[in-house]
């Protein structure tokens, strides 16, 4: 059992659905990103998505775009994104983190050797946006028989030909796109994201975490009410892209995980 599975049965047992946060590693800079991170936890956030800064995002709005070029220009690599995972890993033995990001740095290492290190790092599971199901043998198989997650995305155009094959490999939960686009782009509907999580809540016995498009306190309530919780990204970014201080940034996180938690 991964810290994730173990945190989904932790919240099954309370009757609480899961909050998730994305945070760009090394945004604005190692140290203080580090101590946004840190505080996560105690912030109210179930789950750590952290983001992998890439030259060349292809799912990433302008707001999560700029955060990793800001991350780049700091000198942040893939290497010190695990040192800051190992970091926070040194006072929180327990907050599942999943690094999100793109295949590239992850080839550019080596499969085998960044398992090893993303384990040895306490990254719990991986969301490599640019592996489709037909990539499986490149690194979703691996990573599983490493001990790590691989959580796959649905999104509005995953029709029920192609669900099975989107879920036959995925583990840790599902996450559901709520929009068709980038990150930030648009808002999340309840009225539209329901059937769609019951659609696949029908196909697994995965959790259905819903992200993209959730951007406050009410938003977050509605949308993991009709599922098994909510991602926050773009909205989160933006308060550090604003130059909020760390207090500030976690001071919204915690309004977004209290409205995610009523849910």
């Amino acid at each position: 059992m991964t810290r994730i599975d173990a945190k989904f049965a932790e919240l099954s047992a309370a009757g609480k659905k899961a909050f998730v946060s994305y945070v760009m590693a090394g945004d604005p800079d190692f140290d203080t990103s580090l101590e946004i991170v840190k505080g996560l936890p105690a912030a109210g956030v179930d789950i750590i998505e952290l983001g992998l800064p890439f030259t060349d995002p292809m799912a990433d709005g302008p707001t999560i775009q700029l955060a990793g070029q800001r991350a780049l220009d700091g000198g942040m690599t893939l290497q010190r994104t695990l040192d800051l995972a190992a970091e926070f890993r040194k006072t929180d033995d327990t907050t599942p983190i999943v690094l999100m990001g793109y295949y590239n740095p992850i080839y550019s290492r080596g499969v085998d050797k960044f398992l090893v290190d993303a384990a040895a790092a306490g990254i719990d599971g991986l969301i490599v946006v640019d592996l489709p199901p037909e990539e499986d043998d490149e690194l979703c198989i691996p990573a599983q028989k490493a001990g790590l997650n691989f959580i796959r995305l649905a999104t509005p155009t995953t029709d029920d030909e192609r669900l099975p094959r989107v879920l036959q490999n995925t583990s840790g939960f599902v996450y559901y796109v709520s929009i068709t686009g980038i990150t930030g782009a648009a808002e999340a509907e309840a009225g539209d994201v329901g059937p769609e999580v019951a659609r696949i809540k029908a196909a697994t016995d995965l959790p259905v975490i819903v992200g993209f498009g959730i951007n406050s306190p009410e938003r977050a309530q509605t949308i993991a009410s009709i599922s098994d919780g909510a991602v926050v990204g773009s909205a989160i970014v933006s308060q550090i892209g604003a130059g909020k201080s760390v207090a500030e940034v976690l001071a919204f996180v915690k309004s977004l995980s209290d409205g995610a938690h009523r849910g």
